[in-house]
């Protein structure tokens, strides 16, 4: 429906008395503007129907000359908003006619039924928006809703310009197709081109961490055969570098349009892609392919998406995320196509198994046609084994290492793996109470840790109850912050358990303990997750015993590895074999045909061919640069 037709709509509907004054698509949403507020209300069937008219989600907002000056309005939220909320902050939005309450509890300021938050758009016409403050300090979430504040104007103005692109007639389309642009036959750079006559959306955009040469690092994007600024969407599964690492390059070279990701999701890619900057020059020494004036970019076209949200990224094209138990906010990405046309589910990176943090990943979809799968432990031998094992020998290891006065260096992604292991110590100590060895953590982890503390409601129910009821585990007193600590204070101290991006060794604080550590053999390197095959972590791995580094005079000398080396699986945020095949078995509806991505070359193909024989489907390894007509 063209976005005068639903406007004609809503002001056909809305009474008289309510005075409405105008409407307009923004974004995901179409919002609604009148001027009695208290009319509004007093019918509380109109929402329901004005939403079942125009098929949008509705948004409705007092007009601006009608809404109470800030300073009084301020004075009222303060006065209807328990103090038991732990009220952090009360930004008022003009632009959007909003006021935005950061609570450390907001369901307090929501209030029960959202009694609260009724109460005070009646009494000053503003639009409550209550937003949940971290138990954490956390810098990324502070600077990203000041940008949200302070960029409003700007901001309005695109989501207005993208909701009049959406909100058009839906062309009739007579092909769907997709096209590898990374992350297919290897581990790395994923993106997938989805394209029909009308529109072209990209999934994922990433970098290969693990390198800093350009031909190996980032997706074919010179190959769609359009210009970026012709893309219509992106959409980010994830926020790990390999699934979002190179989205900046695109507004740095002329996409200027939406973005769509879960708010983790967003609050990640802001964190780890200004560390990626420093990564290039540091570990690397290359020029980043993009700098922060992009990444800010990027800040402003997000829209974020929550679970099971149906929404139209294109006029032909509707979207809903699905949790995918990997990380954070990650979401398996379903798209449906025209009129019921195709269905396809690009899975990400997802968890069918236990973890302390999630859910495992959603395997119930309305339709499927076509899906795609990682196959990171795809191979036949990538069985991991037992959790209730895997943290035994973890704890093993570390004890084994205490006993003997040394350190344990755990390299970890600073979203995911960190916070995971930091869970299994945290148990660990309240189980035993003479485990009282210091956890120190470096780098970002502190900050993907307080950006956890944001978003319970994506954790799994026993987490959300500690972090809700004020008993965090990342704020457990033997969780210890690096910061204003130099590493050799660390290393030289007490027996300690070190956590430290990044996680496979190409460079960041692990890379730097692991120079200090390596030489006293009473020391652990300890891996608790995936290593590429071209990461430092993965030589390790394989038993090298000798890294050539550049030193402090500039000059290249030795590093000699004669700490302990050791693996503990079944910490991965990945599935193993097993998983994998146990999520398409329990997969509904069962897709049609099935590509393999995400895997190391060989994995690809050997878990495309057991898929073919297990469920009688097409199944196969697309490799980078192949294109695929679905339709």
């Amino acid at each position: 429906m063209h976005y005068k037709d639903i406007i004609k709509k809503i002001s056909d509907i809305v009474p008289p008395e309510c005075e409405f004054t105008k409407a307009e698509p923004e974004g995901l949403s179409t919002v609604i503007y009148i001027k009695n507020i208290r009319a509004f209300y007093s019918n509380d069937r109109l929402i329901r129907e004005l939403a079942s008219a125009i098929k949008k989600k509705v948004t409705i907002r007092v007009d601006s000359s009608a809404l109470m000056p800030i300073d009084e309005a301020k004075s009222v939220v303060e006065k209807l908003v328990p103090k038991e909320a732990e009220v952090k902050g009360i930004d008022f939005v003009p632009e959007m006619c909003e006021v935005h309450i950061e609570a450390i509890k907001p369901g307090l300021v929501i209030g029960k039924g959202g009694s609260t938050l009724k109460e005070v758009m009646l009494q000053t016409g503003w639009a409550p928006i209550a937003v949940r403050a971290p138990t954490m300090p956390s810098s990324t979430l502070e600077g990203v809703r000041k940008i949200a504040i302070v960029e409003a104007a700007e901001r309005k103005k695109f989501l207005v310009n993208i909701g009049k692109k959406i909100c058009q007639p839906q062309p009739a389309g007579d092909w769907v197709r997709v096209m590898a642009l990374g992350g297919f036959r290897e581990v790395g750079r994923s993106c997938l081109l989805v394209q029909t006559p009308n529109s072209k959306v990209l999934i994922d955009v990433g970098v290969n961490p693990a390198t800093g040469d350009p031909t190996r690092a980032y997706p074919y994007l010179n190959m769609t055969g359009f210009e970026l600024k012709d893309l219509d969407a992106v959409v980010i599964s994830h926020g790990h570098m390999d699934h979002m690492g190179f989205l900046p390059y695109l507004f740095a070279y002329g996409y200027e349009g939406p973005v769509y990701c879960t708010p983790p999701t967003r609050d990640f890619m802001i964190l780890l892609q200004q560390d990626y900057l420093n990564l290039c020059k540091k570990a690397f020494n290359v020029e980043p392919p993009y700098t922060k004036k992009d990444v800010y970019k990027e800040i402003r076209n997000v829209i974020t998406v929550d679970y099971e949200e149906v929404v139209d990224i294109t006029p032909e094209i509707k979207m809903t995320l699905y949790n995918a138990g990997h990380i954070l906010g990650s979401a398996s990405v379903h798209l449906h196509i025209g009129e019921g046309a195709h269905n396809l589910v690009y899975g990400g990176d997802i968890k069918f198994g236990f973890t302390r943090l999630f859910d495992p990943a959603n395997v119930r979809f309305p339709r499927i046609e076509t899906l795609f799968i990682e196959s990171t432990y795809g191979g036949r031998n990538d069985i991991s084994v037992n959790r209730f094992d895997s943290e035994i020998r973890l704890m093993n290891i570390i004890k084994e290492t205490v006993a003997k006065r040394g350190k344990v260096l755990i390299p970890v992604f600073a979203v995911g793996r960190s916070q995971e292991i930091m869970l299994v110590l945290e148990e660990m100590a309240r189980r035993e109470q003479d485990f009282n060895v210091p956890v120190y953590i470096d780098g970002m982890i502190m900050e993907a840790s307080a950006i956890h503390t944001a978003y319970p409601e994506y954790l799994r129910e026993q987490l959300q109850r500690r972090i809700l009821s004020d008993r965090s585990p990342f704020e457990n007193p033997m969780i210890k912050v690096a910061k204003g600590l130099s590493k050799e204070e660390i290393v030289n101290g007490e027996p300690a358990v070190i956590l430290a991006p990044s996680g496979m060794l190409t460079g960041g604080p692990s890379y730097e303990y692991l120079k200090l550590m390596a030489d006293d053999p009473n020391n652990t390197l300890l891996f608790v997750g995936y290593q590429s095959a071209l990461s430092l972590g993965s030589k390790l791995q394989q038993g090298v015993k000798e890294l050539p580094i550049l030193g402090d005079d500039g000059k290249m000398k030795t590093l000699n590895i004669n700490m302990r080396v050791e693996t503990a699986e079944g910490f991965s945020g990945h599935s193993d074999r097993a998983q994998l095949m146990a999520y398409l078995k329990n997969l509904r509806p069962t897709p049609e045909r099935i590509f393999t991505m995400h895997g190391d070359w060989g994995k690809t193909q050997e878990f495309a061919r057991s898929i073919s024989m297990m469920m009688r489907k097409d199944a196969s390894a697309l490799a980078d640069l192949e294109a695929v007509r679905l339709k």
